[in-house]
């Protein structure tokens, strides 16, 4: 077929609206799922979560003794660390580079900014550790995915998967289903002597999240026993 008679051919299609002629690259950018940067700064209309009153029951409770996967390819029971304070957030899930935003994310109340918030928690890690609190980063993720994370964003501390639910459940933590996925709601425990101290829930927004800990740290000092 010369080229003359292809561009007929495609004429033909065209007419009786078999092909897109002269649209082939704008639709298949319309097909093509938009680039997410989970690193790019939060939008401004997110919808912002209520207190539901589903935290609060863990003031007190203490930390059940349970070994979850760490990102360093190590078992951590957070009942059994012994920093002044141990601060644990919880967070839904992080996104990736080289994955679409899971539709109709943006629109639930407290999921967007997993990954802002832990950029949080990185770049005041040292402010934390000097308020005498060891940082853990939590999610029902698998370690390995937790582990791209980690690598991609150079977090310093360890993060854990509760791929299996039993941090959740032994605690009750607040969830919510998505695209066959059960995700923790964002929150975040401080821990003191194996005892749930404080619960910051919910949690907005994420990407000050860290300085809003350091703050109530900074204002309630670990009195020495």
């Amino acid at each position: 077929m010369t080229r003359g008679t292809r561009r007929s051919f495609l004429r033909v299609l065209a007419a009786a609206g078999l092909w897109p002629l002269g649209a082939p690259s704008q639709t298949l950018r319309a097909q093509t799922p938009p680039k997410f940067d989970p690193s790019a700064p939060l939008p401004a209309n997110l919808p912002v979560p209520v207190d539901d009153g589903a935290c609060d029951h863990l003031p007190g409770m203490a930390m059940p003794s349970m070994k979850l996967r760490s990102t360093r390819d190590r078992w951590v029971d957070l009942s059994a660390q012994t920093a002044p304070r141990v601060v644990v957030y919880c967070y839904p899930r992080t996104g990736r580079p080289d994955e679409p935003l899971l539709p109709g994310w943006d629109a639930i109340p407290g999921a967007r900014g997993c990954t802002p918030e832990t950029c949080g928690f990185r770049d005041h890690h040292k402010d934390l550790q000097q308020l005498g609190a060891e940082v853990f980063g939590l999610s029902t993720q698998t370690t390995e995915y937790q582990k791209e994370m980690v690598e991609r964003l150079h977090v310093p501390f360890e993060v854990l998967s509760d791929a299996d639910l039993a941090f959740v459940h032994a605690l009750r933590l607040p969830t919510f289903d998505i695209q066959g996925m059960t995700l923790v709601k964002r929150l975040t425990l401080v821990v003191s002597r194996r005892h749930i101290e404080h619960v910051f829930y919910p949690v907005f927004p994420p990407d000050k999240h860290a300085g809003e800990v350091i703050d109530w740290l900074g204002r309630n000092p670990k009195r020495k026993s």
